[in-house]
């Protein structure tokens, strides 16, 4: 959840949502410079009209033809939905995500989450990098947020949030995965790796929120308050301060970058899965910190103006087993701001436990760079 950062103790107060919205057997050969060109330099930033206007997924709102940023287009178009059945609704809920190309079973997929109030369109910059380096990657929608059908209106509690990752797991994945939460999606994280902690390989946190207490304030208010707050949330004026506060440097494209994050907010049941996972009391994942197990990158901003990066410090202490790497230069959503290093460190971490991984991992990182700044 985007947070203002306060103080020496890292508490922060709750803020508005961030608005942007495997290798296989045989190592893959580096990807050519030419290559990644195409996978970065003219993704990131990139700007124009997708051809035709209404070759989108049906259930997106409308508002997607009004996207001019290129990854946004490209990654939106492979948006789907398919059938996860769980235990708290009666038919199984068309669940939004961006599936892999091609699924492996050498090595652990890759599973992206997302912030609270966004969506899978907040790894279009990433997302294709990590594709171009060969690892099966999964970019999910978490229950309530994105572009999923809610029609029905189903809990989008903590507890229903995470079933519905484990039935998507249990279901389209079957093997061990990398989950991957920026922001709010890390305390979705931790919550999930301890409760299924035979679905969790490695975890990656990227500006966690991970010390807030929830909105358990907000268990006893009249209901109209928090649709009241939902409604200002997705009002243009917040959304705009809010981007703007998420990131060290904002583009020419911020505008888009605004669109981009707000587009789920239009649809009809957005109000009343958000109201509903507020009202409930939110995360609160500060005992299940050091119940988790698992090997962690974290992953952090330098300039984050939401949550301080003195919080990256004491998370990294207080997981069992977690390194630590910061981004120069850059705000609260690495993946956004600097895909190309946050591709970088993740393939890194990733190659830690093996060669081949670790080989292609270095050969990406020396020429991402080259490959951007040479557009």
């Amino acid at each position: 959840m985007l947070q203002r950062a306060r103080g020496a103790s890292g508490q922060t107060p709750p803020m508005p949502p961030l608005l942007t919205s495997a290798s296989p057997a045989m190592p893959l050969p580096a990807p050519s410079r030419a290559r990644l060109r195409v996978a970065a330099s003219a993704e990131v930033g990139a700007a124009g009209r997708a051809s035709p206007a209404n070759d989108f997924p049906p259930f997106l709102p409308r508002a997607v033809e009004r996207i001019r940023d290129r990854a946004a287009i490209r990654l939106a178009r492979r948006i789907e939905r398919v059938p996860v059945q769980t235990g708290f609704s009666k038919s199984p809920i068309q669940s939004s995500c961006v599936r892999p190309l091609k699924q492996q079973q050498s090595s652990d997929p890759v599973v992206l989450l997302h912030g609270f109030d966004s969506s899978c369109l907040e790894w279009r910059y990433t997302f294709p990098l990590l594709e171009e380096a060969g690892l099966e990657a999964w970019a999910v929608d978490i229950l309530g947020w994105g572009f999923s059908n809610l029609e029905t209106r189903p809990p989008c509690d903590i507890a229903s949030k995470r079933e519905h990752l484990y039935q998507f797991w249990k279901t389209y994945i079957k093997r061990p995965m990398v989950l991957v939460g920026p922001s709010l999606g890390a305390a979705v994280a931790i919550d999930f790796a301890v409760n299924y902690p035979e679905a969790v390989s490695k975890l990656i946190f990227i500006g966690a929120s991970v010390y807030a207490e929830g909105t358990r304030d907000m268990t006893r208010m009249p209901k109209f308050i928090p649709y009241a707050g939902v409604f200002v949330l997705k009002s243009l004026p917040l959304r705009l301060f809010a981007t703007r506060l998420a990131f060290n440097n904002i583009p020419d494209g911020f505008f888009d970058w605004v669109q981009i994050g707000r587009l789920h907010c239009l649809l009809p049941w957005w109000e009343d899965a958000t109201v509903n996972f507020m009202v409930t009391g939110g995360y609160n994942v500060l005992n299940q910190i050091k119940q988790v197990k698992q090997e962690c990158l974290v992953l952090w901003g330098e300039d984050d103006g939401i949550i301080s990066n003195k919080q990256a410090y004491r998370l990294q202490q207080e997981l069992p087993n977690a390194i630590l790497r910061q981004v120069g230069q850059c705000g609260h959503i690495p993946h956004v701001e600097k895909p190309m290093e946050a591709a970088r460190h993740v393939l890194d971490f990733l190659g830690n436990s093996n060669a081949e991984k670790a080989e292609q991992a270095s050969s990406l990182s020396s020429t991402l760079v080259p490959a951007l700044s040479a557009k």
